[in-house]
This record gives structure tokens, sequence and C-alpha cells, in this order.
């Protein structure tokens, strides 16, 4: 067990082990958060009432993936890594960007 939190440690470039324990703290909750509001959000906007599945997964795509990565940094700021989550989120973001570009160029030629 401490060989994985070392290399996490290593990984995410953080020095103390309580941090480890709250950044996957941070994660779980988040996922929670994400599990909860997905039902009542598809309810709401009658989603679930579509049998399509790639309709579905589309929706939570464009829906749900944003909830997680706001509460991601909404529950980090509360445990004290907002730091670690934002670094991750603009290497996110710039990812994504790069992609959509990248597609559009590739399309455009």
């Amino acid at each position: 067990m401490s060989q994985v939190i070392e290399k996490l440690k290593i990984k995410w470039g953080i020095n103390r082990t309580i941090d480890v324990f709250l950044i996957m703290l941070v994660f779980s909750l988040a996922g929670l958060n994400v599990t909860f509001c997905r039902k009542p959000i598809f309810h709401i906007l009658r989603i679930d009432q579509i049998h399509l599945f790639w309709v579905q997964v589309f929706f939570y795509i464009l829906l749900i993936f944003p909830i997680y990565q706001i509460s991601l940094l909404l529950y980090g700021f509360l445990f004290g890594q907002f730091g670690f989550f934002w670094e991750k989120q603009k290497k996110l973001t710039r990812f994504l960007l790069k992609s959509i570009l990248k597609t559009r160029t590739a399309s455009n030629k």
C-alpha cells in the first residue's frame, strides 16, 4: 500500500501523504456528486425518456462531465487541494482545445 502512495506522490508532485488521501477523497466526493446529480437532471430535461443509448451518452458528456469538473474544483477548495485540481483542469482544457482545433484543421483540408 505504501508503494502505491509513494508512486502517487511522485506522479502528482506532492510531498505529504495526507495530500494523497485528500486528493482521493476529493475524487470520491466529486464522483458521488455526479452520481446523485445525474438522475434528477436527466429526469427534469426528460433525457431519461430517450431510448437511444448514444443520445443519452451525448447528453451525459455534455451535461455531467462539466458538473464533475466543477465538483472537483469545489471539493478541492474545501479540502485545501484547489491548486492541484486547478492545474489538472488547465491541462485538460489545453488538451481538449488542441484536440478540437486539430480536428477542425484536419477537416478543413
